[in-house]
């Protein structure tokens, strides 16, 4: 269990940072290709003059346009997006943002068959029932960590008191295993809960600074700026809540249902391993298991 955990910890880590330096490319990209943009459509009489020394142009006219043009050039997207949230969304939709990526990889770690439902232990388990090596049998499955391990040792440790005693010591264990996929899928689904939350609630803020700025101008226009600095929090956070909440909800759904069924075939292949022992008493002979 503590080589899977570190297996899954480890794995965890480097998905991690691969998205990190994913998403950071993917906006470099996105900041490459919106600066020389910017910087052509603030500046389009450069276009036109291009670089003939007759451009300069006589008279007082002409200066200050280029002076005022680079000011606002070359902001990229992500800085814009990192301006219009502050510093408190930012931090909360990154640790949300990473702890549903190491949830994910846990869960899908988790989740698989060999896990779960082991085919070797199960050929392995059914063989030594066979032979009637019924110490061997709860030897194998005691030392399997999988789900459906931890539930035929617990039916073979019982059955010495009976078939029926046996049965219920597995749907015990069974539903214990299961209650520990569930709890940890279930973070997923919390963490789809609680991002558009994050999100609504830049919304309203940013929606209460816009007004703000229009209640304390008295009689004039209002500073644009200032206008669209609230406005473009609202819809950040919101985009970003819902950016995180998408994946989150889909993940948590998909990977359900891959737990349900796997439980369901650990509850049919543990009873039929274990059936051929229904005519065992209370005062059956089965070896007593250490």
């Amino acid at each position: 269990m503590r080589r899977r955990c570190s297996w899954g910890v480890l794995g965890t880590t480097v998905f991690s940072f691969w998205l990190l330096f994913a998403v950071l490319g993917v906006f470099s990209c996105l900041t490459l290709l919106d600066g020389p943009a910017a910087t052509a459509a603030e500046n389009p009489a450069d276009d036109e003059l291009g670089g003939g020394g007759g451009g300069a142009p006589a008279g007082g006219g002409g200066g200050q346009p280029a002076a005022s043009a680079p000011q606002q050039g070359g902001e990229s997207v992500l800085v814009w997006m990192f301006k219009s949230m502050g510093w408190f969304y930012s931090i909360v939709f990154i640790c949300l943002s990473f702890t549903l990526v190491a949830l994910f990889v846990m869960n899908i770690l988790g989740a698989r068959r060999d896990n779960v439902v082991p085919a070797a232990l199960v050929e392995g388990f059914e063989a030594q029932l066979n032979e009637k090596r019924y110490q061997e049998a709860y030897e194998m499955a005691k030392n399997d960590e999988s789900f459906l391990g931890q539930v035929l040792s617990a039916g073979l440790a019982k059955l010495s008191a009976g078939y029926d005693q046996a049965i219920e010591a597995m749907q015990e264990v069974g539903e214990e295993e299961n209650m520990k996929l569930e709890h940890r899928l279930s973070y997923m689904a919390l963490i789809g809960t609680i991002s558009p939350m994050v999100g609504l609630m830049g919304t309203v803020q940013g929606m209460i600074g816009s007004f703000k700025v229009l209640a304390n101008t008295a009689g004039g226009a209002p500073d644009p700026s200032l206008l669209a600095g609230g406005i473009s929090k609202a819809l950040f956070t919101t985009l970003v809540g819902l950016f995180i909440a998408l994946p989150a909800i889909a993940a948590f759904n998909i990977l359900r249902n891959r737990v349900a069924r796997l439980v369901l075939e650990v509850g049919i292949l543990s009873e039929g391993l274990m059936s051929r022992f229904a005519n065992v008493g209370a005062a059956g002979s089965q070896p007593k298991k250490s």
